[in-house]
């Protein structure tokens, strides 16, 4: 009779250490993979196009502001910086693909999603985006405006 009933203890035991390991490796799984998803930028697909013709006229596009466009199948922006230089950038993040904005009270593009920012060169200054905005040509020709890749 004490044999059966250490049996069933043994056995007992065994069920709440595999229940209670079970228990751990899911509650660790848990942490660690929202966590690894978070510091591991996804891949962003290229784009097929270019270049591009923006609908914009150089002249609409005010001083000190930013505008998004498509870029083939990517969101692009197009900064006009306080000089009036013309500068455009992909508009993806590059910490989670979240779409940028141009903030002219601080002259930054900026990430809402990680509060990330970018300078007018596209470098990351502050936030988590582990790099730079892809930089793209400007050229103005007539009353266009035509964004390419640079080579």
């Amino acid at each position: 009779m004490a044999e059966g009933m250490l049996k069933q203890f043994i056995e007992r035991r065994n069920f709440l250490n595999w229940f209670l390991g079970t228990t751990a490796g899911a509650f660790v799984f848990s942490v660690l993979y929202p966590l690894s998803r978070y510091l591991t930028p996804p891949p962003v697909a290229e784009s097929t196009a270019r270049s591009v013709t923006l609908s914009l006229k150089p002249k609409e596009v005010k001083p000190n502001s930013g505008q998004i466009f498509r870029f083939g199948s990517q969101p692009g922006i197009l900064v006009k910086t306080q000089a009036g230089e013309l500068k455009a950038f992909s508009a993806a993040c590059t910490h989670l693909a979240c779409i940028v904005q141009y903030r002219s009270d601080i002259s930054h593009i900026w990430c809402a999603c990680h509060n990330g920012h970018f300078d007018l060169n596209g470098k990351n200054i502050e936030g988590p985006p582990p790099k730079a905005l892809e930089e793209y040509a400007v050229n103005v020709r007539a009353d266009q405006i035509v964004v390419s890749k640079k080579s």
